[in-house]
C-alpha cells in the first residue's frame, strides 16, 4: 500500500453507512466515558467504582439516550401531523415530559445495573446531577461532531493555521 506525504494511504474508501454509525457510536461513548471519568474524579456529586464500571455506564447512557430520542421523534412526528395549535401545544409538551421524565428513568436503570457502582448526588437524589453530567456529554459530543465537520473543508496536508489554500498568513 502507498503512502502519500500525509501518512494517509493514497487511495482511501469511503465508509459505508454501517461503518460511519459504528465510528459515530464509539466516539459518543468514548466521549461519554470522559465525561464521566472527569465528573468522578472533579465533583463530589458523581461517585464510579472504576474504569470497566464508567465504561459499561457511558455504554447504557448512550443507548438510553439514543432511546430516549427515537421515542421522542414519533411521539414528536405523531402530533405533527394533528393540525391545530392545540396539537402543537402538546407537542411540546409531550417532547419535555418525555426528554425530562427520561432522566428518572435513565437514573434508576444505572442503580438497576450498577447498584452503588455509580452514584449521582444530590437534588432530586441526584436527577439534578445526571441532567447536568448528560448536558455535558451532549455538548461535549456536539463539540467534537462540529470540529470533526470543519476539518472537512481543510486541504490534504495544510498545516494548523494556514488558510484554505495552505499557505500560512505572513
Amino acid at each position: 500500500m502507498a503512502f502519500s506525504s500525509t501518512m494517509q494511504p493514497v487511495s482511501a474508501q469511503v465508509p459505508s453507512t454501517a461503518q460511519s454509525l459504528f465510528v459515530r457510536y464509539l466516539l459518543a461513548v468514548l466521549i461519554d466515558l470522559v465525561v464521566l471519568g472527569l465528573f468522578n474524579e472533579y465533583s463530589s456529586k458523581v461517585e464510579i467504582d472504576g474504569f470497566t464500571t464508567a465504561l459499561l455506564a457511558a455504554v447504557l447512557l448512550q443507548l438510553l439516550l439514543k432511546l430516549t430520542l427515537v421515542l421522542e421523534h414519533k411521539v414528536a412526528g405523531w402530533f405533527k401531523t394533528r393540525p391545530g395549535t392545540a396539537w402543537k401545544v402538546g407537542r411540546f409538551f409531550a417532547a419535555w415530559l418525555i426528554l425530562f421524565g427520561s432522566k428518572f428513568v435513565i437514573l434508576e436503570a444505572i442503580v438497576f445495573a450498577f447498584g452503588n457502582d455509580v452514584q449521582f448526588f444530590g437534588a432530586l437524589h441526584g436527577v439534578l446531577t445526571l441532567i447536568v453530567v448528560l448536558i455535558v456529554m451532549i455538548l461535549a459530543e456536539e463539540l467534537v461532531a462540529r470540529t470533526y465537520r470543519r476539518l472537512a473543508d481543510w486541504p490534504v496536508g495544510s498545516k494548523p493555521g494556514a488558510g484554505r489554500d495552505g499557505e500560512t498568513a505572513a
